[in-house]
């Protein structure tokens, strides 16, 4: 970069770009040096197996019934794969932020760039995410399908497909500029969460309200399910899917005016999601720096009275005081209070699924006693980002354990303790739930439940006091596709999770065979105790782990 006050010319946007993928790659190389580096290349391997067998099926796939489609004068039929592509190229990064590049473009605002140079780092950012990746490959599937059946129809298709590409890339990165603006400010931030889980639990629901209309559907009057698509078909033109369906469609049978003009109100919507695109860029280039702490009140002062911490009886007074800051931070996060109700909301859904399915009322009856082990099983699963991650929501904080004279090992003890606490009060939700939408459980079950509770909690606890020390990340609410664990993270609490289930199913299916429940019961209290004899041991050590992490801890929980 040239000197201030030289004559030389400011670097071209090649020589930025040159300069831009050279500094990701020696980040990238000198991550390797770290075991969490080489450790954190492995799961990438296995993630990126993941996306090209989606990649590679899907292109094949979308390519074949694109030239089925065409040569068969079946057209019609294009609008749903574009609307599949269009669903998943947005809402897959948004509900899978763990496996999405997580590097903050916006730190390149800290070099002399021109605002052409960073609008074009970013989309070159976005362009190379998987899912713009895969969902270009299943376009070029199914350009190339169609070109096949019909190879005058294949440059009418790649610029359709090709336009359609660029509005998604358009949309999905003014998405998650918008997100990221949403998300810097508290306020916005639990309006923005509350909505996406409502829209999470209501798409739940699409399924057992689909299968009681259909089933419940008045007589004299057209199917539910006919009515439906009719009605869905006429609206969904209007939308950049059902537009990109209409140009090719219309192309296809020759009326190519309305073929242009269906082309032509997809550039607009790209147009409009450029300028909304344009307006956040603008904004963050000329050094918008949106702040949470609450504005100083003129002229009043408080003070407010100092309460006495929480009494938790048999712990000393850190563990107790951190035992308390744990709950505080739960009830003030949203994203962290969401999987408490996840459970009972995926028993709700099963319930009326299987109540409007045929034969559904017998088949609940039938296997209501696995109700309340499955509904248990999940919200362990569902727990697991809380368990492998104890310090991602720390931030700087985390400097203070290190300050204070207080035990690593306390400070595990005290957010394991809280984390049972609320692995206690899910597995009460689930019994009520389960007790109310399908049958009270069987004393035998709720203890053979609990027993493996308790060991898979125990097994957690140790993994994830491990994990949190050697691979932690920080989660930082504020900046989207930082919401989560590590790739590594993730991989190894999948493993360990699918091993304790392993464990509890030899249990059950021994008791099964044997047909004496309590044996579940008493193979479960033993897998516990083994668990628990691991637990004490790994937290002895703990210290240890601790000093020696405690650079690396405070860089990745640390840095901005």
């Amino acid at each position: 970069m040239a000197e201030i006050g030289s004559s030389q010319p400011a670097p071209g946007l090649r020589t930025q770009f040159a300069g831009i993928a050279q500094l990701r790659w020696h980040i990238f190389t000198h991550s390797l040096r770290t075991v969490r580096g080489r450790m954190e290349l492995i799961s990438w391997i296995f993630i990126g197996l993941g996306y090209a067998v989606l990649a590679a099926g899907g292109t094949i796939g979308l390519g074949v019934a694109s030239w089925y489609f065409v040569s068969h004068d079946q057209t019609r039929w294009f609008a749903l794969p574009l609307w599949i592509i269009f669903l998943f190229w947005q809402l897959f990064p948004v509900t899978a932020t763990a496996f999405t590049e997580n590097f903050d473009a916006s730190n390149f605002l800290r070099f002399p760039l021109t605002y052409r140079s960073y609008f074009m780092i970013r989309m070159a950012y976005g362009a190379l995410d998987p899912t713009t990746i895969i969902g270009c490959l299943w376009l070029g599937g199914m350009t190339l399908g169609a070109g096949i059946a019909e190879p005058v129809l294949f440059p009418w298709a790649a610029l359709v497909f090709g336009t359609f590409a660029a509005l998604n890339i358009l949309l999905g990165r003014m998405i998650f500029a918008w997100i990221e603006r949403w998300l810097a400010q508290r306020k916005t931030r639990e309006i923005l969460g509350l909505f996406f889980f409502l829209l999470i639990i209501g798409v739940q629901f699409i399924s057992p309200l689909t299968q009681y209309y259909l089933h419940h559907q008045s007589r004299g009057h057209p199917p539910f399910g006919i009515a439906l698509t009719g009605n869905m078909l006429a609206v969904q033109r209007f939308f950049p899917a059902g537009l990109a369906f209409s140009a090719l469609s219309f192309g296809v049978g020759g009326r190519f005016g309305l073929a242009l003009g269906a082309l032509i109100f997809l550039c607009v919507y790209s147009s409009a999601f450029f300028a909304l695109l344009n307006i956040r860029l603008v904004a963050q280039y000329r050094g918008e720096n949106l702040s949470e702490s609450p504005k100083p009140a003129a002229g009043r002062k408080s003070r407010e009275a100092l309460q006495a911490g929480w009494d938790v009886g048999g712990v000393s007074s850190p563990v107790a005081a951190i035992f308390e800051k744990e709950f505080h931070y739960l009830s003030r996060s949203g994203p962290m209070l969401f999987p408490l109700i996840m459970p009972v909301v995926i028993l709700v859904i099963f319930r009326f699924s299987f109540a409007n399915a045929p034969r559904g009322g017998e088949f609940v009856l039938k296997h209501s006693g696995f109700a309340f082990p499955i509904g248990a099983a999940y919200a362990i699963l569902i727990l697991s980002n809380l368990f492998y991650n104890c310090f991602g929501t720390e931030g700087a904080g985390i400097q203070f354990y290190y300050m204070s004279p207080v035990h690593f090992r306390e400070v595990l003890l005290a957010k394991n303790l809280a984390q049972g606490a609320i692995l206690a009060v899910e597995m009460l939700l689930v019994w009520v739930a389960v007790a109310f939408l399908f049958a009270p459980p069987s004393f035998g079950i709720t203890l053979a439940t609990l027993a493996g509770a308790v060991f898979a909690a125990l097994v957690s606890f140790t993994a994830g006091n491990l994990i949190s020390l050697y691979s932690p990340k920080k989660i930082d609410w504020a900046a989207f596709g930082r919401q989560r664990a590590s790739g590594i993270t993730a991989l190894a609490a999948l493993g360990i999770q699918a091993a304790t289930f392993g464990f509890a199913a030899i249990a059950v299916f021994a008791s099964v065979y044997f047909h004496q429940m309590w044996l579940a019961t008493i193979l479960l209290l033993l897998f516990a105790a083994g668990a628990y004899r691991g637990y004490t041991y790994a937290l002895s050590r703990i210290d240890e782990v601790a000093i020696k992490r405690r650079e690396s801890m405070i860089a990745e929980i640390c840095r901005a």
